[in-house]
């Protein structure tokens, strides 16, 4: 019998354990995928600690994944064993496929699971995957450095081009982290004056590296007022995970300006006069689905934007989850399969 090995939660809180399973076998609309990378994500503590009630366990976390198709099911035209692939979050209920647009509903019988949450995901030799997740991978993109994109690329990429800018229009990316080093890269290449906001100055010089035409340190004055004096921004992408820091930049919106909010933490409080005599608004971005992905990968590869990665052996899967959690990772965190 085929088998597979994994790293898997066996329960919330506990800690990643090395399994062996027998190799699954795709059902109708799934693909069989061989994994070569998966990139650690801060949303895999979702699984980690147990945060979806009702969760079942063990679950094999893990939802930035490149790889190739090694078995089809039925019903999936389009693909063939040897495609390469990615799979990103895409979680179920989405309102996306044409199921849920024809019934203008966000449930349907094709519920597709939010990957590494309710059903299993990348971290492993092999997972299973429903076809509306996959997404082609261009062929010159490297898979380690492809994983991030499928998260973490996808989630700033798709959170810039609908913040309402248009070229030559101020957009701050406001963080210079895992999504933050992405999205200047994205701001910068989709033609946005692009300011990085950060505490302190030791990312200034590599944020103008990455395309940064200026730079704000949050803690040497207020940002917002920095951000006015720079004209105010049209967007800014918050990928912060402070909410006095949120709190603290939303000023810096130029009128009918947008603040995005990618970046997961507590209550914000924002004051509506704030907002109102800017007809500004605040809204949130989460990821994107199939088509989205594809749409990041191209970019990326067209424009030579690339996430910067710490690397780790999938035996090293705890080590890896552990050094994403602590926040110290510069600045995504990967694991390379054998």
């Amino acid at each position: 019998m085929a088998t597979m090995r994994a790293m898997q939660f066996p329960e919330p809180n506990a800690p990643l354990q090395l399994v062996e399973r027998s190799l699954p076998e795709p059902g109708r609309r799934e693909a069989l995928v061989t994994v070569q990378a998966c990139g650690v994500c801060h949303s895999d503590t979702v699984t980690g600690r147990g945060l979806v009630p009702g969760l079942q366990y063990p679950r094999i976390p893990g939802h930035e994944v490149i790889g190739t198709i090694a078995a089809l099911g039925a019903d999936t035209d389009g693909w063939s064993v040897g495609d390469r692939v990615g799979v990103g979050w895409f979680p179920g209920a989405c309102g996306h496929c044409p199921h849920c647009r024809r019934s203008q509903a966000y449930a349907c019988d094709n519920v597709h699971g939010a990957t590494g949450v309710t059903r299993d995901g990348g971290y492993a030799s092999h997972m299973l995957a429903d076809i509306s997740a996959l997404a082609h991978i261009p062929a010159s993109l490297d898979s380690i450095e492809a994983a991030p994109l499928m998260c973490a690329g996808v989630t700033t990429f798709n959170a810039i081009r609908n913040s309402g800018a248009k070229a030559g229009d101020l957009v701050a990316i406001h963080g210079v982290g895992g999504l933050g080093h992405l999205g200047i890269q994205f701001a910068a290449k989709l033609g946005f004056r692009t300011v990085a906001v950060n505490r302190g100055r030791d990312k200034e010089a590599l944020a103008r590296q990455l395309g940064a035409h200026d730079y704000i340190d949050s803690t040497a004055g207020d940002p917002a007022q920095a951000l006015q004096a720079l004209g105010g921004a049209k967007a800014i992408i918050a990928t912060v995970t402070n909410a006095d820091a949120m709190q603290a930049i939303v000023g810096g919106l130029a009128a009918g300006g947008t603040m995005m909010l990618i970046g997961a933490t507590g209550p914000i409080s924002i004051s509506p006069l704030e907002l109102l005599s800017k007809n500004a608004g605040v809204r949130g971005w989460y990821s994107g689905v199939a088509a989205d992905s594809e749409d990041t990968l191209v970019f990326s590869e067209l424009h030579q934007i690339s996430s910067m990665n710490e690397v780790f052996t999938f035996e090293e899967a705890q080590a890896a989850y552990d050094r994403m959690v602590s926040g110290d990772a510069r600045f995504r965190v990967v694991l390379k399969m054998d």
